[in-house]
C-alpha cells in the first residue's frame, strides 16, 4: 500500500466552520484542548456537539516523543486558576462525560499531579454529576502523585501504552513496563476504578505483538481499550509504516473482547478520548 497517499477510509473532512463555537470559549476561557494540540481529524465533530479533551498544565511536553503534535518548547510554571475555569467550561458545556490529560510534566516535583487532583475537585464543585476521565502521564512511576491522582476519584483513570514494546524508542523517556506498573498501581489502589489504555496502529508492529501487549494490559487489570490509526502529524514525525485495514480493527476488537476488556473501541478514526462516554454503561 502507497503510505504516501492515505486510503479511502482515511479521508475525513476537517470543517473549520464547526469549531467556531468551542474555540471562542475556549478562547475565552483561556483553555487548551489535546484536539487542537495534536492536530486530531475528529476536532470538527467533537467540537461541533460540544465536545473537548481539555489540556492542562500548559501545551509543552517535556519529553520528545517522535510520534506527537504537542509542543516541545520549555514548560511554563502551572496556573493555579486553571481547574477552576476548566470546570466553568465543564459546566457550561453541559458535559456528562469529559476527559482531562496534559503534556508530560517531569520538571514538577509532584510531575502536575496536584493540579490534576484540583481539577477533578473543581468539576465536582460545579458539576456533581459529570463523569471525569483522567488521561494522566506515567508520572515517573513515582507512587505518592499516582496515588494523588487516584485519592481524587476520578470515574476512569487512562494511561496509554501507545505501541508495542519494541518500538518504545518512539516514546522518548517513557518505559513499557513503567506504563504497565502505572496502570498496575491504580487498580491496586482503587479496584472500583476502571483503568483505560490506547495503543497505536500502523507503526510497524505485527499482530502477535499487539496480542501480546493486550495481554500485559490485562494481566495489569486494565478494563478498556482503544485502538486506532497512527497518523504522523508532519514529515518531521516518524513515518506511518502501514494503514491498517478497517476489517483489521474489527478483528482484533473481538479478539481483545474475548480476552476480558469491558469495552473496546478500535477503527482507523479511534483515539483514547473519541466517544470517551461510551465506555461506561
Amino acid at each position: 500500500m502507497d503510505i504516501h497517499r492515505k486510503p479511502e477510509w482515511l479521508q475525513k473532512k476537517v470543517n473549520p466552520g464547526e469549531q467556531a463555537g468551542m474555540r471562542q470559549l475556549l478562547g475565552e476561557l483561556r483553555l487548551n484542548t489535546v484536539c487542537q494540540q495534536a492536530l486530531c481529524p475528529n476536532i470538527s465533530e467533537c467540537f461541533s456537539c460540544g465536545q473537548a479533551t481539555f489540556l492542562i498544565l500548559g501545551r509543552n511536553c517535556t519529553r520528545q516523543c517522535t510520534f506527537c503534535n504537542v509542543e516541545k518548547n520549555p514548560p511554563t510554571a502551572p496556573d493555579k486558576d486553571e481547574p477552576g475555569r476548566v470546570a466553568e467550561a465543564v459546566a457550561r458545556l453541559k458535559l456528562s462525560h469529559v476527559v482531562i490529560t496534559s503534556p508530560t510534566r517531569d520538571d514538577l516535583p509532584d510531575n502536575g499531579a496536584g493540579l490534576y487532583a484540583a481539577t477533578v475537585a473543581a468539576i465536582r464543585s460545579v458539576s456533581p454529576g459529570t463523569r471525569i476521565e483522567l488521561l494522566i502521564p506515567d508520572f515517573q512511576g513515582q507512587r505518592q502523585d499516582i496515588g494523588c491522582v487516584v485519592a481524587s476519584r476520578p470515574d476512569i483513570l487512562a494511561h496509554n501504552v501507545e505501541t508495542v514494546p519494541r518500538l518504545y524508542r518512539i516514546r522518548s523517556g517513557s518505559d513499557y513496563g513503567r506504563s504497565l506498573g502505572v496502570l498496575r498501581l491504580c487498580n491496586e489502589l482503587a479496584p472500583d476504578i476502571r483503568t483505560k489504555s490506547g495503543i497505536m496502529l500502523g507503526m510497524g508492529e505485527t499482530e502477535i505483538e499487539v496480542l501480546h501487549v493486550f495481554d500485559d494490559l490485562r494481566q495489569a487489570g486494565c478494563a478498556y481499550l482503544s485502538i486506532g490509526q497512527y497518523l504522523a502529524p508532519s514529515r518531521r514525525h516518524f513515518p506511518v509504516q502501514e494503514y491498517v485495514r478497517p476489517e483489521v480493527f474489527a478483528n482484533l476488537r473481538e479478539k481483545a473482547l474475548g480476552m476480558g476488556f469491558c469495552h473496546v473501541e478500535s477503527g482507523p478514526y479511534v483515539r483514547s478520548s473519541y466517544h470517551a462516554g461510551q465506555y461506561v454503561p
